[in-house]
């Protein structure tokens, strides 16, 4: 099997494999008084996303509310990444965070930079991200994970830079920024 892919490097150029391999996608937010369903990434076989979070570049309108994750397999919408309500994301300043760091039934983790703030899990030992396999459908049919969020702005505003760090668990798997 042969990654196309490469890992992050620090300064003198050696991989940084504890991301996988990174791919990212930035995110202008134009939706207008609805639920907006954003393409990030596209899945291509079987691979393991060891991360997935999204670094807030400029400030949010202020309605940016029940933001999750979910993966669109272009018949069913319903294998959520994240829990589907709650998140309000809704005036968030740039340099905030969010973060997949539990299971599907729980909401993604939100960090503001408006003060220094930290992410630890709630139980010593385990990760600060949560890995999910995720399996393309049968045939080759777009697979893709989506950013979905809901607003009451005609339209709203922001910039968020998304990032999914994984490994290709089948021949020819990978990632792509959509």
């Amino acid at each position: 099997m042969t990654a196309t892919d490469s890992f992050w490097r620090d300064a003198n150029r050696v991989p940084i494999e504890a991301h996988g391999l990174v791919v990212s996608k930035t995110v202008t937010f134009t939706g207008s008084g609805e639920t907006e369903a954003i393409e990030l990434f596209g899945i291509t076989g079987v691979v393991e996303v060891v991360k997935i979070w999204g670094v807030c570049l400029t400030g949010f309108g202020a309605n940016h509310t029940d933001a999750h994750l979910r993966i669109n397999d272009q018949t069913a919408t319903d294998q959520v990444l994240s829990k589907t309500t709650t998140l309000d994301l809704s005036g968030i300043s740039a340099g905030a965070a969010i973060i997949k760091n539990g299971l599907a039934a729980a909401i993604l983790s939100y960090k503001s930079a408006d003060a220094a703030t930290i992410l630890e899990p709630a139980v010593a030992n385990e990760k600060s991200f949560t890995p999910v396999i995720i399996v393309q459908k049968t045939g080759g049919v777009e697979t893709n994970i989506e950013y979905v969020y809901t607003t009451t702005d005609e339209p709203t505003s922001g910039v968020m830079q998304f990032f999914v760090g994984y490994y290709p668990l089948s021949d020819g798997a990978k990632i792509t920024a959509m």
